[in-house]
């Protein structure tokens, strides 16, 4: 018998000597005691490889735990093939129509489920038990190739219609599939070696559905908080059901229409309903006869500025004179600035603005007096005055944008009833499939991307290497004030990824194979290989999307 080859292998420094064919699950378990949390991925020479691939070359390994971004994606994906799994073991197959992961919430995700069952905590409890007895018996998660007419058959047969239909568009004459102990499913992304590994979870009744309870990445081995935004949910069910209406709830049912030649109407559709809602937004204000400041707040790539001309134009329409105001003329001077802990100006805590100079301005203007306006030079780092004076008549209102808006703290001498509070924010309720959903962030990020690569010269490796101090501004002055809003307005349109995908896609090539931002390039290149484009000739040139590609009529 042949001697298997020696390859060596290095881990955080230390050179490690295995031979050809070892599975990178047995390295995972010789150095799993110097990890305080499951090892669920390996990235080879930044490759991301499942634990059940086997070792075929000299390489550096580096162990990827829930703490990481891919390993905690992994999880949740494991974590939706154990309860699909549990879910049709418990109510039977025959009995279940459909089951469809719909989008996170709180660090869970929302879940329908129709058949011939009734939905309540008693027959979640039920899965939920089997969820654990599949756990303990550390079942193995096999991953096979098969050919995509076959896959196409399967899940018919299945009655997993929308897998099937998404295959339709597939170039690959292959495609990847992953099955638990004769449950088989496909999933966009990688998966652990065995049911052993999913430990934390919990089912709960929820609305019309259910939630699958997860751990964060902060803390991966306990259940993160269920404390849901019940705005935002209705928000995104409200938009679920609107897609579901121009029959585009999924990108195998949006890809059809882009291929029968109907994406123009779909497009004209959508804009039709956000411009709808823009102006349902601006009579409400218009009736509420003492607003005078609509307080304007969101997350990154938003599309905040846009909307906020937008909702100016319907409130002209209205009768009202709105007035533009961005916080940031009122960060405080440059040698005042906070910093964070690496010791980097903090811009986006509260203690970058003059919070006592914008209420001090605010309420002389609802008093009725003239107030001269600053600009800030952000080259000089300081506040400047022009002569932009501004004095409040009886219709007029500012419409103000800024990511404190939301914040009590910052607008603290206003009246309560002078405020018209608006949340908006990018609302992905577009998934792959009925098991394979789009995470709001990367639609955000995306636009981003294109936005920050066409008008500040940025490429696609800086912006993802900055997104995740981005994100974390967001869960500190955002996230925690969007149920204070009077209104959520979600910004998602159903077609925007189909029409970003030329644009960034170019981009997303450029990110260096050796760089950290690679894998998540990699990553999103992957996810938009799902997506037929489109062009963006019949984007209206007031669409929110052409912030962020260009050609609008806003200067943005």
């Amino acid at each position: 018998m042949e001697e298997k080859k020696i390859m060596k292998v290095m881990i955080d420094g230390v050179e490690y000597s295995y031979p050809r064919g070892t599975p990178y699950q047995t390295i995972a378990a010789d150095v799993q005691d110097r990890y305080p949390y499951d090892i669920l991925l390996v990235n080879r020479d930044a490759k991301l490889c499942e634990l059940h691939k086997v070792l075929d070359r000299d390489c550096t390994l580096k162990m990827i735990t829930a703490r990481d971004k891919p390993g905690i994606q992994t999880y949740e994906r494991s974590a939706v093939l154990l309860m699909l799994k549990a879910f049709y073991d418990v109510a039977g197959r025959e009995n279940v129509e459909r089951i469809s992961v719909e989008y996170s919430l709180s660090s869970s995700l929302f879940i329908l489920a129709r058949g011939n069952f009734t939905l309540d905590q008693a027959l979640l409890d039920r899965v939920e038990a089997r969820m654990r007895e599949l756990s303990a018996q550390a079942l193995p998660i096999e991953k096979r190739s098969i050919s995509t007419d076959d896959a196409i058959v399967q899940f018919r047969e299945a009655r997993l219609i929308h897998k099937a239909q998404l295959f339709r568009f597939r170039i690959d004459s292959q495609v990847n599939v992953y099955s638990l102990d004769g449950f088989l499913d496909y999933f966009y992304g990688y998966m652990v070696p065995d049911t052993s590994y999913i430990k934390c979870f919990g089912l709960e009744i929820f609305e019309n559905g259910f939630v699958l309870r997860l751990p964060t990445q902060k803390d991966p081995n306990h259940l993160g908080d269920f404390r849901p935004s019940k705005k935002v949910f209705r928000e995104l069910y409200a938009s679920t059901l609107r897609a579901e209406a121009l029959n585009a709830s999924n990108v195998a049912e949006l890809n059809t229409t882009i291929s029968q030649g109907n994406a123009t109407p779909l497009i004209l559709a959508y804009e039709a309903m956000m411009e709808k809602k823009i102006g349902d937004i601006a009579a409400e204000i218009a009736a509420r006869k003492e607003v005078r400041f609509v307080m304007i707040a969101g997350p990154s790539s938003s599309g905040k500025t846009t909307f906020s001309h937008r909702l100016s134009t319907q409130l002209r329409a209205c009768g009202l004179r709105p007035h533009a105001i961005a916080t940031d003329n009122y960060f405080v001077n440059r040698d005042k600035t906070p910093r964070d802990e690496n010791g980097n100006f903090d811009f986006e805590g509260l203690g970058a603005m003059d919070v006592e100079q914008f209420n001090t301005d605010m309420t002389r203007l609802l008093n009725g007096e003239a107030v001269e306006l600053p600009t800030y030079n952000f080259k000089k780092g300081a506040r400047e005055y022009n002569g932009n004076f501004l004095t409040l008549g009886a219709s007029d209102v500012l419409v103000i944008e800024g990511i404190h808006c939301l914040n009590d703290q910052f607008t603290y001498s206003l009246p309560k009833e002078s405020k018209y509070r608006i949340y908006i924010s990018c609302l992905t309720t577009l998934n792959i499939d009925d098991h394979n959903r789009i995470p709001t962030t990367d639609a955000r990020l995306l636009r981003r991307i294109e936005r920050d690569a066409r008008t500040r010269g940025y490429s696609a490796q800086a912006t993802i290497k900055m997104w995740p101090s981005v994100r974390r501004g967001e869960e500190n002055n955002i996230f925690p004030f969007q149920d204070s809003a009077d209104v959520i307005f979600n910004s998602a349109l159903i077609y925007e990824t189909s029409l970003l995908k030329p644009y960034v896609q170019p981009l997303l090539f450029g990110v260096p194979r050796d760089s950290e931002e690679y894998m998540e390039a990699k990553r999103l290149l992957k996810f938009l290989n799902y997506f037929l484009p489109i062009p963006a000739d019949d984007v209206p040139t007031t669409s929110l999307m052409r912030e962020f590609i260009g050609g609008g009529i806003y200067h943005v």
